[in-house]
């Protein structure tokens, strides 16, 4: 006798998990994963705070042109995913779908890696990512201070760019701007006087 064919998720199956889970639907399967770590969080806001004046703002001379969301769903077909942060240009973002997630792919996603997320943000989510054409990818490690930098080429992620510890880079698409990667860890973070 056969196994009873398994009920797919859907976005519905979010509004289920614990308020201190993030969910997500990867290939049919409702993926929960604990809420991000301090390090986890300081990147993502950090990294926030650095490209947001330049590329949202227009800020020091920068482009403009862009809109980050941190943590926003984002409809990828039949899968629902929340990367750390995401970017589009904003002649491409919908302003208003009547629906919480988002039906158009990022232009620039990060996702910030824990021990908890690593395999799921690699093995789960790039490839859906490559599918729906997202063109920018960052992996970043707080815990082992790198930056991994992909380009989506002929629907395949190519490297661009592996970055550590305190290395001040620029990077596809932002590269108009040179980051200081300390920038990005709690531990490299002077502390404020007084």
């Amino acid at each position: 006798m056969s196994e009873p064919a398994k009920k797919k998720a859907t976005y519905d199956d979010l509004f289920s998990i614990p308020d201190n889970m993030t969910g997500e639907v990867i290939a049919g399967e409702l993926v929960v994963t604990p809420r991000r770590s301090r390090k986890h969080g300081y990147a993502a806001y950090s990294l926030g705070g650095r490209l947001t004046p330049p590329y949202q703002f227009g800020e020091g001379g920068g482009p403009g042109g862009w809109i980050f969301i941190a943590e926003p769903e984002i409809g990828f077909g039949e899968d629902i995913l929340v990367p750390d942060v995401a970017g589009w240009k904003r002649a491409r973002f919908p302003v208003d779908e009547g629906h919480n997630w988002i039906s158009v792919s990022p232009d620039w996603i990060c996702e910030v890696l824990s021990p908890g997320t690593a395999r799921i943000d690699k093995t789960g989510k790039m490839p859906v990512y490559a599918r729906f054409g997202v063109q920018h990818l960052w992996l970043i490690d707080p815990v082992a201070r790198t930056l991994d930098a992909f380009r989506l080429e002929a629907g395949k992620w190519v490297v661009i760019g592996l970055f550590v510890q305190n290395d001040r880079v620029r990077v596809e698409p932002f590269q108009e701007t040179l980051l200081d990667l300390s920038d990005l860890w709690l531990e490299g973070t002077p502390q404020a006087a007084g």
